[in-house]
């Protein structure tokens, strides 16, 4: 029973995440109990439980007169979002080096990073897939070098939060040029990153990856200014108010 239970729960967390971050619901918007749970297929119990969830994160705010609704972000949220990531990986970066990352980490690095070279070799036939799932392990495989599970615990937290993780702008819009271009600069400060980290250069590790977790801000506002037709494709940012 309670692995039902447990199911249900991660059904309707993963169902109504997606809902809010897809744009599903408009910002400030009551959401109806008996419509969501309709909608997912699920009782109201795991339901209210996600709930209680994405007001964790950040996602939902709770109405005084009872009941949640979808939060609304500013463009100054995100980028504090993006700037506390930013912090909190840097610090992952800086103790990895300092406490020496661990043998079969550098070894899964070197592994990620030359899968990511791999795919962005060809500029007429980027592997975008293999470059999203790989960028995803590299960014795990950091906050695990640090050997704090506090901290790794830290910097998931933060990835929740709509446009802050490492992977929020890998999308479709990925075949805009200016965006291959970023993606390729984020690639060698991977590899500096590691460099730094794997030569116990602390200061260096931490200002490198402060820096390149920067680059979700300038993304983020070249979507803003240049593409705001993306709106509906990059999760999450149907939550930020128009400035």
């Amino acid at each position: 029973m309670r692995s039902r239970n447990m199911s249900q729960l991660d059904k309707a967390i993963l169902g109504l995440r997606s809902l809010v971050l897809g744009g599903a619901f408009s910002v400030g918007q009551r959401l109806s109990e008996v419509a969501v749970a309709k909608q997912l297929e699920l009782s109201r119990t795991p339901l209210r439980q996600a709930m209680d969830r994405l007001v964790a994160e950040g996602l939902l705010e709770r109405i005084e007169t009872g009941g949640c609704r979808v939060a609304t972000f500013s463009h100054e949220d995100i980028a504090d979002a993006i700037e506390i990531r930013g912090v909190i990986e840097g610090t992952a970066a800086r103790l990895a080096a300092e406490r020496s990352i661990p043998v079969h980490l550098k070894d899964e690095a070197h592994d990620i990073l030359d899968a990511i070279d791999d795919a962005l070799s060809d500029p007429e036939d980027l592997d975008f897939d293999t470059y999203v799932k790989q960028n995803a392990r590299f960014h795990d495989m950091l906050a695990r070098a640090c050997q704090s599970s506090l901290i790794a615990r830290e910097i998931e937290r933060m990835s929740l939060l709509p446009l802050a993780s490492a992977s929020s702008f890998l999308s479709d819009q990925a075949m805009i040029p200016d965006f291959q271009d970023s993606l390729r600069y984020a690639q060698r400060q991977h590899r500096a990153m590691l460099e730094a980290i794997v030569n116990r250069e602390g200061a260096r590790a931490e200002a490198l990856t402060r820096e390149h977790a920067r680059l979700a801000l300038i993304n983020f506002n070249y979507v803003i200014k240049k593409q705001p037709k993306l709106t509906k494709t990059v999760p999450g940012l149907s939550l930020v108010a128009s400035s």
